[in-house]
């Protein structure tokens, strides 16, 4: 199901909720994301394999997949991007991803050298033009991974924030906006325990994206959060969340029996 999430006639910004066959309950949720301005596209987080086909057949709607610009990589997990290189044969695309993880990179390749379509982004983020807009890739570095980004869009003043905000629901859930914050916690709170790492960083990351207009805060996993007051509900909470470093212990470091 393609959603759009956003388009005022030249700029648009879509959501693939149901790539991942809702038969396969041994595989992750997750969702696909495309921006296409002024004939130029970007997908973010374009999935592994199993995305790969839905996604290049659903985004022909809205752009030829052949004039893909850009893959923006929020990090270098198999969910996130190991279906990069049929992205590489199928496309003329660069992709953008963390400078920690670009030599990482070809591993989801067959070896052909393809360094000279990817592209590092520095640790403290960067403008990124597409088509007449501009995506800002702002840090998350530890959001999980060492090195994270978050990609905002200035124009539809959503904040595609990778695995923060994530929740654990089927792809019919994973389409609906979040409307009851207190009831949808137990479906984020397992998840960002475990992977966020601290605290700490939780607090550096809301107090730079209080700094932007944001207007929808959407996750590579479950639900969006619509609205200002929905996103800052979910600053409030993910600002005091510990988890992580904050929770471990010497039991969680004790050799097995």
């Amino acid at each position: 199901m393609a959603e759009e999430l956003y388009n005022d006639g030249t700029h648009v910004c879509v959501a693939f909720y149901d790539l991942v066959d809702e038969g396969l309950d041994h595989a992750i949720q997750c969702n696909q994301f495309l921006i296409v301005d002024d004939g130029h596209g970007a997908l973010l987080d374009p999935g592994g394999n199993m995305t790969h086909s839905g996604l290049l057949m659903g985004m022909q709607r809205f752009m030829p997949s052949r004039q893909l610009d850009y893959i923006l990589a929020s990090h270098a997990d198999p969910d996130i991007i190991s279906s990069l290189n049929k992205w590489m044969v199928t496309s003329h695309c660069k992709v953008m991803i963390s400078r920690l993880w670009t030599r990482f990179i070809p591993h989801f390749t067959t070896g052909k050298d393809y360094s000279a379509r990817i592209v590092g982004i520095p640790d403290g983020g960067m403008a990124i033009g597409l088509g007449q807009a501009k995506i800002i890739a702002i840090p998350a570095h530890f959001l999980h991974a060492e090195g994270n980004f978050h990609f905002y869009d200035p124009r539809s003043k959503i904040l595609f924030t990778g695995d923060v905000g994530a929740s654990l629901v089927d792809h019919l859930e994973a389409a609906k906006p979040v409307r009851d914050f207190d009831e949808h916690l137990q479906m984020m709170l397992g998840f960002h325990r475990r992977i966020m790492v601290s605290n700490k960083v939780c607090r550096l990351w809301v107090n730079m994206v209080r700094q932007l207009d944001v207007r929808m805060i959407v996750p590579q996993h479950g639900c969006r959060f619509e609205g200002r007051e929905m996103v800052g509900r979910f600053l409030d909470w993910f600002e005091k969340l510990e988890c992580g470093i904050d929770l471990v212990a010497q039991d969680n470091y004790r050799l097995p029996a």
